[in-house]
């Protein structure tokens, strides 16, 4: 017995190492194409929208800079350049007052998203129910069940 045969913990061993490298391929593969089909679909519908705080403070953004351009023709034009000085004043009170909130509680807005969610489901879900029971019709005695169209007699 020249020869030495590989005991078998050491076969398990290498056993063992060829299925950890082949689950790193296979991980490393996945990898890959998600990271590729992340970029396609940024490429075709550009940038995933952001966590609900962000979006709330584009909303805030938005709105403010269209408030800050509205030339309101119902104060005249004597009065608009106060009247859009005193808009001004509001949009930027408004966003001192959103801005902290926004930043201490920024999880509390991907909540309030996910509630809203679940309410608009369960709302459709509900109007879905009613819709259903008003459309369905009442059968009656001589109704031979649903057919494509309705049987008269002219006798």
């Amino acid at each position: 017995m020249s020869e030495e045969r590989p005991t078998s913990d050491a076969a398990q061993e290498a056993n063992d190492e060829a299925r950890a490298s082949d689950a790193d391929a296979w991980a490393k593969a996945c990898a890959e194409d998600l990271a590729a089909e992340k970029a396609r679909r940024r490429a075709q519908y550009g940038p995933p929208p952001g966590s609900a705080a962000e979006e709330l403070r584009k909303l805030v953004d938005a709105v403010a800079d269209k408030l800050s351009g509205l030339n309101s023709p119902l104060f005249g034009a004597v009065a608009s350049g106060t009247a859009q000085q005193m808009v001004n004043q509001v949009v930027q009170q408004a966003k001192a007052a959103v801005e902290p909130v926004i930043e201490r509680n920024p999880d509390v807005f991907d909540h309030l998203a996910a509630a809203g969610n679940e309410l608009l489901a369960a709302y459709r879900s509900a109007v879905e129910a009613q819709e259903r029971r008003w459309t369905t019709r009442e059968r009656g005695p001589r109704d031979e069940g649903t057919g494509p169209g309705e049987r008269i007699d002219l006798d």
